[in-house]
This record gives structure tokens, C-alpha cells and sequence, in this order.
């Protein structure tokens, strides 16, 4: 019997995630089909894509070079053991990684999402540190309001509250910088604010309660995305930098978001000039068609492990899907049709349209403040008084009655298109979210 994609005749099996589930299953709202810059719903509409996904679909949906190399893939061979086994699909993705990430990274290990990324260069961070004989360097570093994933390692240094506070008592020995969001000072900045760089200097307060020889790592998002879009004061994430090389602490970005061309470069450490240890990946690198991540390191840090017999096992941490096949086929794909179509430039090119699409809406009712950066942006309303995030949750259900996608995360909505948005849909996008906008109580 063929599936009726259209109408599940039982939503209650599948306890979705994110989600107001009763609210959901009272009114769902279902996509069925996908193309370019839309979705197709259930009643026939077509929905404006203004979230690429879920962050993920940089080169828009149902792309054919991508669909048609994972169906080759899949009829050539579907899996191949990921532990001491390998196949050319996996090596070749690396390399074209490498060949467009910042100069001074060069060795990627696969994982399967965002948060194994992120769980993965926790645990290399400490590996590293005792593989060199430092393994008193166990302590990690995030901020407030970080979103590093839903793993226990990623919400332990994660900072957002809603993601921590019942699951009990998380990883030990974690500590946080301050978030960078000044509204007092920064409110309808353009790009990077002015304001906020000497935020950097708590980590030297962290040090010296610490002690640098227990701390390992500090990791951020080099443009916090999930809490809202805080973009990085500047000269920040400089400092930050001055700081760990100090005191022999790495430095972790995570472009989880940020990767594959969302700011205009193909990661956000180019973007910034700033060049961590390690970075964490996934979303864009598959274009969001399947699940795959990625950790990229210097060599430095991939160099410390590789000591000892040839024939032993330098590091016992790996995923059953690490590098799968059609994953990997997906992913060479897809950087393929970002190289091929100019996506990351096209994202420069448009950046500043869309800054000005989206400060069009200051003075918008209820707007107290708009940040953008590359093809990303927020718009930050006034929380109903006793009610946080029902004025943003009701202009998403609004949003998707109009015919667009936005996202919300407390009372801020947050937008990332796809990279081949057009100027008109740049212009429909905004002109929709303001009528919508309009309308809130």
C-alpha cells in the first residue's frame, strides 16, 4: 500500500522536537514538497523560504546534482564500515573541504549532525591536551546563550537556559563568558557593533580563577545564531584569540550555522580573519538533504594523536555513519553547486540588500531591534508582558498563513534564506513580515 504523504491518519506516534506538540497536532502544519526557494504544504500553497530549512538549505531545495548523486550513490554502494575500512567518497569530500576552508586547517573528521560535531571537539580538545602531557587541561569554556547542540557536552557548555535547566547537573568543570548582546548600546546596528569587544576580557577573569593548566577549550559561535542572531562586537573574537594563544587554551568555532558561504565566505573564521583550532560543522554541508557533520582541525591538533605503533588506534571515538556514503556523495555534490552557481559571492553580493530589506522594518510596531549579518538577520520584538515568546510564536503562525517561513526563538524572529533568494523574494519576504507585523496585538 502506498504511503498518503498528504494526511497521516495518526500524528501521535512521533514526539516531535522543538515543538509545541499539542498546539502542533491540534493544526499541523505539514510540507509535502520542496523546490528552489518554496515548500509545498499539504492544502497546495506554496511557503517562501525564508529560514533555509532549518539553517541547512544554502542552495535552496531539491536540487538536481545533489538528488542525482545521492541516487547513484545509493546503487553503487549504499554503506561501507566507517573503522578501518574506507571508500573514495568520504577522502574526496575532505580534501574539497579542506581546498575552501581557512588556510591553516587540514585534517576533518566526520560525525552525523551539528551536536556530534560539537560532542567531538569537546572530546578532542581534552584528548589533545593529554596526549601532549597536560592532562590536568580538562576544564571548557562557552557563553551565555551559546547553542552548541543538544548533546551533554553541547548544552553543558551551551548558555541557553530552556536547553539546560532540566536535565540535571550536565558536565563538571564548565564555566561561561558573558553573551555579547547590548541592546542599551548596540540596538539597529548594521553588521558587527562597535560596542562590546572588551566582553573578550572575561575570559582572563576565567583564567585566573581557574587556572590556565586545567582549561582545555573555549568554544563560540563566532556569530551566535540560535539565541537570536548576536553578532560579534568588533574585534572580539580577536581577542579571544590573543587570549587562548596565551595561555595555550584552543579555541573552538562553532559554524554549525555559519559554515558553507552563510556570511559570505565560506566560513565565518574567513569572514572575521580569525583562525581557530578547530571548527565544528554540518547543515550546509549537505545542503540539509541528509544528516552529516564535520570537525575541522589544524594540524597541529590531529598531529598530537598520531604517536605510538602504526598498527594501534590513535583515538577510540567514531560514528557508525561517520563519512556514509551517500552522505559523502551528497556533501561533494553540494559543494559543487555552491562553486558552480558562485553561491558563497552571490551571498556577499546580496548582503547588503538584505541589511537594507530588513532595517526597512525599524519603526515597525512592536520592533525594538534588527541585526544582519552576510544573508542572515533578526528582528527583535517587545515581549508581551507576562507572555515571552507569544507575540513572536503568533507572527510565526501568521507568517506561514501569508505564504512565508520565519523562525522564532523567544521573542525574536530570526531569518537565513536560501543563498539563491532573488531581490524580489528578498522584497516579498520582508513586505509580507511587515504586513504581518502589522497586525500583532
Amino acid at each position: 500500500m502506498a504511503l498518503d504523504r498528504k494526511t497521516p491518519n495518526d500524528l501521535n506516534a512521533f514526539w516531535m522536537p522543538f515543538t509545541a506538540n499539542r498546539q502542533f497536532k491540534k493544526a499541523p502544519r505539514m510540507f509535502v514538497g520542496a523546490k528552489d526557494m518554496h515548500y509545498t504544504t499539504a492544502d497546495g500553497r506554496q511557503v517562501l523560504d525564508g529560514t533555509a530549512g532549518l539553517w541547512c538549505c544554502n542552495a535552496g531545495h531539491c536540487r538536481p546534482k545533489i538528488s542525482e548523486a545521492i541516487a547513484k550513490q545509493a546503487a553503487e554502494l549504499d554503506y561501507a564500515p566507517a573503522f578501518q575500512m574506507g571508500h573514495p567518497a568520504a577522502f574526496e569530500l575532505a580534501n574539497r573541504i579542506i581546498d575552501i576552508a581557512p588556510e591553516g586547517m587540514e585534517h576533518v573528521f566526520y560525525t552525523n549532525s551539528g551536536s556530534e560535531s560539537v560532542e567531538t571537539a569537546l572530546k578532542l580538545a581534552i584528548a589533545y591536551h593529554r596526549a601532549r602531557g597536560e592532562g590536568a587541561r580538562t576544564r571548557l569554556i562557552g557563553r551565555e546563550r551559546g547553542y552548541h547542540g543538544v548533546n551533554f557536552g553541547g548544552i553543558s557548555v551551551g548558555g541557553i537556559v530552556t536547553n539546560r535547566k532540566v536535565f540535571g547537573s550536565l558536565l563538571t568543570g564548565v564555566d561561561h563568558l558573558p553573551h555579547t548582546h547590548l541592546p542599551a548600546l548596540n540596538a539597529f546596528t548594521k553588521g558587527q557593533p562597535e560596542h562590546g569587544a572588551n566582553l573578550a576580557d572575561e575570559l582572563e577573569r576565567i583564567v585566573t580563577l581557574h587556572g590556565a593548566e586545567t582549561i582545555a577549550a573555549v568554544i563560540v559561535e563566532p556569530m551566535a545564531g540560535s539565541t537570536g542572531v548576536l553578532l560579534p562586537p568588533k574585534g572580539y573574537l580577536q581577542k579571544l584569540r590573543e587570549i587562548t594563544k596565551k595561555h595555550g587554551i584552543l579555541l573552538i568555532f562553532d559554524e554549525v550555522i555559519t559554515g558553507f558561504g552563510r556570511l559570505g565566505s565560506a566560513f565565518a573564521a574567513q569572514h572575521y580573519g580569525v583562525l581557530p583550532d578547530m571548527m565544528t560543522t554540518a547543515k550546509g554541508l549537505t545542503n540539509g538533504v541528509i544528516p552529516m557533520g564535520a570537525v575541522l582541525t589544524t594540524a597541529a591538533v590531529h598531529d598530537a594523536f598520531m604517536q605510538g605503533p602504526e598498527h594501534m588506534i590513535e583515538l577510540f571515538h567514531g560514528y557508525t555513519y561517520s563519512g556514509n556514503p551517500i552522505a559523502a556523495a551528497a556533501g561533494i555534490a553540494t559543494l559543487e553547486t555552491y562553486k558552480e552557481e558562485g553561491l558563497f559571492e552571490r551571498c556577499a553580493e546580496l548582503a547588503p540588500y538584505w541589511q537594507e530589506a530588513l532595517h526597512s522594518l525599524r519603526g515597525t510596531r512592536h520592533v525594538i531591534d534588527i541585526r544582519n549579518e552576510g544573508l542572515i538577520g533578526a528582528i527583535e520584538l517587545e515581549p508581551i508582558a507576562g507572555e515571552p515568546t507569544k507575540r513572536a510564536f503568533t507572527a510565526f503562525l501568521k507568517a506561514y498563513e501569508k505564504g512565508i517561513l520565519i523562525r522564532t526563538t523567544g521573542d525574536i524572529i530570526a531569518m537565513s534564506p536560501p543563498l539563491i533568494i532573488s531581490k524580489a523574494q528578498i522584497d516579498e519576504l520582508i513586505g509580507t513580515l511587515k504586513s504581518v507585523l502589522d497586525t500583532l496585538e
